[in-house]
């Protein structure tokens, strides 16, 4: 999918994201890493790419560091620090620890630029969870007819019972805070608040359920951190925010 598809993308953000695909394309004919662009598909049949350190049958043996950007269709500075710590992950490849990439993982909210997917439903809302529930307060926020119902969900659950990845990060844009749900998952989260200035929180201060928070960490003890930029940030702040934070997570070789 090309990243640049969401017209109400800021001209500046735009080029910047196209920059970087294109870069993309050219690193990955030189690089040996793994793409897969049918990876998954969304709810209306839109394919979800997925890049990864190493063949997925031996990545499954690795416990990889799995980062997903574009989980809401409206925040493309998740989609913009998904995309530069893919670059940074192709440039460190030999040195990085095993790993998963989805850059855009709501491909049909992201080209409407809306929140939720291309049924209406907040994926961030409807991962099977022991705490999902169908009570929403705004249509933004409707998790779905019942939990897992959308396919983009379905293929992260899988993923996580497959590859039982060490920990799960996904970038978001609200108001600047790093959240982080598990103990294990801290010494990152640290990692990210020292190289942003933001604070690590371990809620985001309301109710989540049927999170990927709430699905990683409460029902299957996985760490999960969701990284939270402002939502008014200049786009070319947001790497150089978190760059030293994602080099240290990404090229740390030791088990934690």
């Amino acid at each position: 999918m090309m990243i640049t598809e969401n017209p109400n993308i800021p001209p500046k953000l735009a080029v910047a994201l196209k920059v970087l695909q294109a870069l993309s394309f050219w690193v990955i004919l030189l690089k040996p890493m793994i793409y897969e662009p049918q990876w998954a598909q969304s709810s209306l049949g839109t394919p979800i790419e997925l890049y990864a350190s190493h063949p997925l049958d031996e990545l499954k043996k690795l416990k990889p560091i799995f980062l997903l950007g574009g989980v809401h269709g409206d925040e493309p500075l998740g989609v913009l620090l998904a995309q530069r710590t893919l670059e940074l992950l192709k440039s460190e490849d030999k040195k990085a620890h095993p790993w998963a990439l989805v850059p855009i993982l709501n491909v049909d909210g992201y080209k409407k630029n809306t929140r939720v997917n291309g049924r209406g439903v907040d994926l961030n809302r409807n991962y099977p969870a022991q705490s999902w529930s169908p009570e929403h307060e705004k249509e933004r926020y409707y998790p779905g007819p019942h939990p897992g119902s959308e396919p983009e969900v379905q293929a992260v659950v899988k993923f996580i019972a497959e590859f039982q990845p060490r920990l799960l990060i996904h970038c978001h844009s609200w108001k600047p805070m790093v959240v982080c749900a598990g103990e294990p998952g801290m010494k990152d989260a640290h990692r990210l608040a020292k190289s942003s200035g933001y604070e690590v929180q371990a809620e985001i201060g309301y109710p989540t359920p049927g999170s990927l928070s709430q699905f990683g960490w409460f029902d299957n003890r996985i760490p999960v951190i969701c990284i939270e930029e402002a939502d008014e940030a200049s786009p070319k702040d947001v790497w150089p925010r978190f760059e030293n934070g994602m080099r240290e997570i990404f090229l740390d070789p030791s088990v934690r």
